[in-house]
């Protein structure tokens, strides 16, 4: 469906997956996981464009959930993959790196070897559209959140496609035993909340809200639920208030 201007939703409930028109061909977002792929093509067919005119996936976060339809993704359209330098690492070894809090209990996924690498504040320009790299590391080392501008009759909003904020690990991971995993993600959870963003498209729909706005849209709710200048900040918050339990958690145990 369509969610402003340009940009659409071509996931599924519970994963997020971005579409962006840009005149001059497609860029997704995500690629969620393998079992994922034919209702990812059908719904791109299904709004009247082609797999085959997507020219880049980006990607939020190196897990299977986010990452394991890309290589059949790029297979079927030939588009080019891009994530922060540490998740292109990842995509090309197929496997989340050491130093991801879920390492432990993460599976593998199709490897993507020609993943190339977008460092933070670089941009990426097809057609009408430029896209910014932010990156927001903390779920994992290499996350992405990435912004663009979407037009509609006149009006522009900023639109944040936001990797996960939410600290997860895996035994033997700690965030207490790893401050600077913890630092990090905090100054991306900061990093979130600053960002002009009028609307939010988060990794996981039901992080934001995204489960009722996509309902709502699908009503033909007006105004449009996904159009909310504070869904960063309310992100940002709900993040920080999982990071500072699981510590108080971590914390008690030791």
């Amino acid at each position: 469906m369509k969610i402003f201007g340009n940009t659409y939703f071509v996931g599924t409930q519970g994963l997020s997956i971005a579409l962006i028109d840009t005149g001059q061909g497609l860029i997704l977002i995500d690629g969620a996981v393998p079992q994922a792929v034919g209702d990812i093509e059908a719904n791109i067919a299904r709004l009247g464009f082609r797999i085959q005119d997507v020219r880049y996936i980006l990607n939020t976060e190196a897990h299977f959930d986010h990452s394991g339809g890309i290589a059949a993704l790029a297979r079927d359209s030939g588009a080019t993959v891009i994530a922060a330098p540490a998740g292109a690492e990842a995509l090309r070894a197929g496997k989340v790196l050491e130093a991801d809090p879920q390492a432990a209990h993460i599976e593998a996924f199709p490897a993507i070897p020609t993943a190339r690498p977008l460092g933070d504040g670089q941009t990426l320009t097809l057609g009408d559209v430029t896209v910014t790299a932010v990156h927001t590391p903390g779920h994992t080392p290499g996350s992405a959140s990435w912004t663009w501008s979407s037009c509609e009759a006149g009006v522009c909003h900023s639109v944040v496609f936001a990797s996960s904020l939410n600290a997860v690990a895996a035994t033997p991971f700690t965030y207490a035993g790893h401050p600077e995993a913890t630092q990090a993600l905090r100054a991306s959870i900061a990093r979130v909340e600053g960002l002009d963003c009028d609307i939010l498209i988060s990794a996981h729909p039901n992080n934001s809200g995204g489960i009722e706005k996509l309902a709502g849209r699908v009503a033909n709710a007006t105004p449009n639920p996904f159009i909310d200048p504070n869904a960063c900040k309310t992100y940002g918050a709900r993040a920080r208030g999982i990071l500072d339990q699981r510590l108080a958690t971590e914390t008690a145990a030791r």
